[in-house]
C-alpha cells in the first residue's frame, strides 16, 4: 500500500525544469489553496559578514519599485493570501500561500523583492533591526535553539558553523545587505517550488516575472563541508537544563543516520504507551531526549537533545541515550526492520504538509537529483544490517559534538558518558 502511494506521489512531481537559469518544481494534488516559494541561496553559510543573511530575510516584503512594505501588506490581504520568510543555513525562503488562482499576483509580488527591492534607510533602521534584535535575543534565550547554533559552530566551524541569528555585535550595515543582495539574487541561486499549482503554469509565470529583470549571474560561493566537534559550556538559569550530544560528517546524508533516528525517537506509536526505544524506559521522569537529524547539501549533522528541570536528570538520561546509540551499531533482525519501517513512515508522512515537501525538495532541487519520495523510500529499504552498523560506528567515532546549557558545574562532561 505505500509503496502504491509512493509510486503515487512520485509521478505527480513534476520533473525540475530549468528555466534560464531557474529550477521550477511543482506538485499539484487538487487542493483548492496554493503555496509557491522562492528558495535562494541566501543562507547564511554563504554570507560574507556575520548577520547580513539573517538581516536581509527581515527586508523581505518591504518596498520595492511596485509597491511599498504598506501596499505589499493591504493587496496580499485583498487576496487572503498569507506571506512569510524564513531562513537556513543554506537558503532564504519566501513563500506566499493563497486561493487558487491568484498565482499572478502572489509570483509578481515575491519576484519583484528578487529584483527591484529598494532597500531604503529609514525601512533598515525602524523596521528591519528591531525585528533582527527581538529574534536573536529570543534565539539566545530558548536553550534548545541556543544549544544547536553552538552545536553547529562547534561541528563546522565556517560556513555551516555561521549563525542563522546575528549577534548584537555584528554591526551590519546597508551596505551590506545590499552587497550581498546583489550577489545572491541570481539566476542561478533560485529555485522556485509549488503546491497545489501545474508546473507548467508556475514555469510560464516565473518566466514572465523574471523577464528582462536585472537579475545577475554570479553564483555565491562557500567552502566544502568539513565536520570538526568540540565542546561548549554556557551557564544559564533561563530555562530547562540542556545538553547536546551530536556527531558529523561531511558528504550527502546517509539513509542509515533516519533509521538510526527512528530506533532512538522516544515517541510511541500508541498514545499513552512507552514505546519500543530503548531510550523511552530508561530516562528519569521529567527528562527528555529528541533525536536530531539536520541533512545539508554536503553535510549531516545527527545528535540527541536532552532536556529536563533538574541536571541530576538530565545526566542520568545523557548516559542512557549514549548508551543507546553506541548500542545501536548490532541492531539487526526483527528491531532493524521496525526501525526501517518507522523511518520510511515518518519520510512518507513529512510530505503531507507543505513544509515537509519544501524540505524535501530543497536539499535536492538544486542537484538535480531525484526529488521523489518513491527515491526516498528506496533508499531507506537498502539499508542492511551490515550497512547499518557500518554507518553509525562511522559517525560515532568521530569527535563529539558537545554542548551543555544551564548549571554547567553538575551537567556530565564528555567523558562521564564515554565520550
Amino acid at each position: 500500500m505505500l509503496a502504491r502511494r509512493a509510486s503515487t506521489f512520485a509521478r505527480s512531481f513534476a520533473t525540475v525544469v530549468d528555466n534560464a537559469g531557474v529550477k521550477v518544481a511543482a506538485i499539484d494534488n487538487g487542493q483548492p489553496t496554493t503555496a509557491v516559494t522562492f528558495l535562494v541561496k541566501a543562507g547564511s553559510r554563504y554570507e560574507p559578514k556575520p548577520g547580513v543573511a539573517h538581516t536581509l530575510k527581515n527586508f523581505a516584503f518591504k518596498s520595492t519599485a511596485k509597491r511599498s512594505a504598506l501596499g505589499t501588506v493591504r493587496e496580499s490581504e485583498l487576496y487572503g493570501g498569507v506571506l512569510s520568510a524564513s531562513l537556513s543555513r543554506e537558503y532564504l525562503a519566501l513563500t506566499s500561500e493563497f486561493l487558487r488562482g491568484d498565482e499572478s499576483f502572489f509570483v509578481d509580488l515575491m519576484s519583484s523583492f528578487l529584483t527591484s527591492s529598494k532597500f531604503q534607510r529609514h525601512e533598515f533602521q525602524e523596521y528591519v533591526l528591531p525585528v533582527v534584535e527581538a529574534e536573536s535575543t529570543a534565539a539566545s534565550q530558548n536553550p534548545a535553539t541556543h544549544a544547536l547554533e553552538l552545536a553547529h559552530s562547534l561541528a563546522f566551524r565556517s560556513g555551516l558553523g555561521s549563525s542563522l541569528f546575528a549577534s548584537p555585535h555584528s554591526h551590519v550595515s546597508l551596505d551590506d545587505v545590499k552587497e550581498f543582495a546583489a550577489r545572491a539574487f541570481s539566476k542561478g541561486n533560485i529555485a522556485v517550488l509549488g503546491t497545489g499549482i501545474d508546473s507548467a503554469a508556475l514555469t510560464q509565470l516565473v518566466e514572465k516575472a523574471l523577464a528582462g529583470a536585472s537579475v545577475g549571474n554570479v553564483a555565491v560561493e562557500s567552502k566544502p563541508s568539513t565536520y570538526y566537534g568540540g565542546e561548549t559550556r554556557l551557564e544559564s538559569h533561563g530555562g530547562p537544563e540542556t545538553v547536546f550530544i551530536g556527531f558529523g560528517a561531511a558528504g550527502p546524508a546517509d539513509p542509515a543516520l533516519a533509521i538510526l533516528s527512528a530506533h532512538l525517537s522516544p515517541q510511541p506509536s500508541v498514545k499513552w504507551s512507552q514505546g519500543l526505544s530503548p531510550i523511552s524506559a530508561a530516562i528519569p521522569q521529567g527528562t527528555s531526549v529528541q533525536p536530531v537529524l539536520i541533512p545539508y547539501s554536503d553535510a549531516t549533522l545527527f545528535g540527541l537533545l536532552v532536556q529536563g528541570s533538574n541536571p541530576e536528570g538530565v545526566k542520568e538520561a545523557a548516559k542512557v541515550a549514549t548508551n543507546a546509540l553506541k548500542e545501536s551499531t548490532g541492531l539487526n533482525g526483527d528491531a532493524l526492520k521496525t526501525a526501517v519501517a518507522k523511518a520510511k513512515f515518518a519520510a512518507a508522512s513529512s510530505l503531507d504538509g507543505r513544509d515537509g515537501i519544501l524540505g524535501a525538495l530543497s536539499t535536492k532541487v538544486f542537484a538535480n537529483s531525484d526529488a521523489s519520495i518513491e527515491a526516498t523510500l528506496a533508499s531507506i529499504d537498502k539499508v542492511d544490517a551490515a550497512a547499518f552498523s557500518k554507518s553509525v560506528a562511522a559517525i560515532t567515532k568521530s569527535k563529539p559534538t558537545f554542548v551543555a546549557i544551564g548549571s554547567v558545574q553538575a551537567l556530565p562532561f564528555t567523558d562521564e558518558l564515554g565520550l
